[in-house]
């Protein structure tokens, strides 16, 4: 049986190739049959490497005289990992875990190196080696990240404002859960998460976004569908479009599906919900938390939300969440931290012909949101006002006293990053 340092480092060998890291690593752990309190540890391996990626390589690329096979870097920032943030793990049982993970991943010539590079390491004190160059450089060490997301944080946010982004970016993010209305109420929910050691930490937007401690997930009240998971952020995107019961709603970047099972709670369940993706496998994910959450209102269909479909009708209400960058969530999905430039470069354009194409469902006084969960301008309001630039029939519609966009910066403790805006059809 792989012990979890072997799980947790195929895994990131995956991430490295290309892979998703919450998907490679679920597959991972479902396949290894890991005890809960293995997986536990596999999963704090794991996602601690993905997010300390470029600390580490800073930390190995000091000690290293050679270069190194893809498997023996992955151990090596296991094994540096656990040496730097992990108090819990004796620093000993740190380098002899190395040196046998080096063995059963078929690297057993490279095991006396990774040996005297760890040792090394532990006569210096641990300590993170120094830093040269300028503000870029050294952000990019401290919080782990690439340099296009650092450069492109600077740049839009200044130093002071980028390190806080960047500080938020490291540790586990908090647990927000959307109570189901359509079953419970946040009262009722919170006295059965509570026998089984979870409690509220904070009410939040309608009462119905709770933040929790313990683990709610592992509860018959979510397999019963009592709530779903999602971070308020998001919850708050989905409130923004005020559907009535009874309403068409087009949900047009949809999987998950956490928004449009917000949007039933909202309707009480009346109406129809059409939840759209360009991935009709991840429509899937859809139909099963509906099940789950008991909701009947949402159909679902695969379709490229680029590509504009007369047949489906207008909506009196169109959710545009759209692909993106995702600077908001990195502490969620820490290998966006090392896209290169690249990444960035076509999404402002992709994102406006989803949202021009979205809008021709949209009816005279229907209202649509555009929502990405990165912090970008350029991704963001430049893409919206752009479009009511260049489409006369609709216009911003306040959700404030005069604001029809909002940009939530990630906090430490607190909610994702994410961008929320309103307009209106009005011809």
């Amino acid at each position: 049986m792989k012990s979890s340092r072997q799980v947790a480092a195929e895994a990131l060998l995956r991430v490295e190739r290309g892979g998703y890291s919450q998907l490679t690593l679920d597959a991972a752990l479902t396949k290894a049959r890991l005890s809960v309190r293995d997986a536990a540890f596999c999963t704090a391996l794991f996602y601690g490497v993905l997010e300390r990626r470029l600390t580490l390589d800073h930390c190995i690329a000091a000690y290293a005289r050679h270069p190194l096979s893809d498997t023996v870097a992955q151990i090596l920032r296991l094994s540096f990992y656990q040496l730097l943030y992990l108090d819990a793990v004796p620093r000993h049982a740190a380098v002899d875990e190395g040196v046998n993970l080096t063995r059963a991943m078929g690297q057993a010539r490279a095991s006396g190196m990774v040996n005297g590079m760890l040792r090394s390491f532990l006569r210096d004190g641990c300590r993170l080696p120094p830093v040269e160059g300028d503000a870029t450089a050294h952000l990019m060490i401290e919080y782990s990240c690439g340099e296009a997301v650092v450069r492109r944080l600077l740049e839009t946010y200044g130093e002071e404002s980028a390190r806080e982004i960047l500080a938020a970016s490291i540790g586990r993010p908090p647990l927000y859960i959307r109570v189901n209305p359509l079953k419970t109420d946040p009262d009722t929910l919170l006295s059965h998460l509570e026998k089984h050691g979870c409690a509220a930490k904070a009410r939040l937007l309608d009462g119905n976004c709770l933040e929790m401690s313990g683990d709610p997930v592992h509860t018959v009240s979510h397999k019963l569908g009592y709530f779903h998971v999602q971070d308020y952020c998001s919850q708050q995107a989905a409130l923004a479009l005020e559907p009535a019961p009874g309403s068409r709603v087009l949900d047009c970047c949809a999987a998950p599906g956490s928004k449009s099972f917000v949007l039933a709670g909202l309707m009480e369940d009346r109406g129809e919900i059409l939840a759209c993706d360009a991935s009709a496998g991840r429509l899937s994910l859809v139909e099963a938390g509906a099940k789950r959450l008991g909701i009947s209102c949402i159909a679902v269909r695969a379709q490229d939300g680029t590509v504009y479909e007369p047949s489906l009708g207008l909506f009196d209400r169109v959710l545009c969440d759209v692909p993106c960058s995702g600077l908001g969530v990195l502490r969620r999905k820490p290998e966006i931290k090392y896209r290169d430039e690249e990444a960035f470069g076509g999404l402002p354009a992709l994102q406006y012909k989803i949202l021009e194409t979205a809008a021709n469902y949209l009816k005279r006084d229907g209202m649509l949101v555009y929502s990405t969960c990165t912090i970008l301008p350029g991704e963001n309001e430049r893409v919206v006002s752009r479009f009511l630039r260049e489409h006369p029939a609709f216009a911003p519609a306040p959700f404030g006293e005069d604001d029809w966009h909002s940009t939530h910066l990630p906090e430490i403790g607190g909610g994702d990053g994410f961008f929320i805006s309103r307009i209106r059809r009005v011809e």
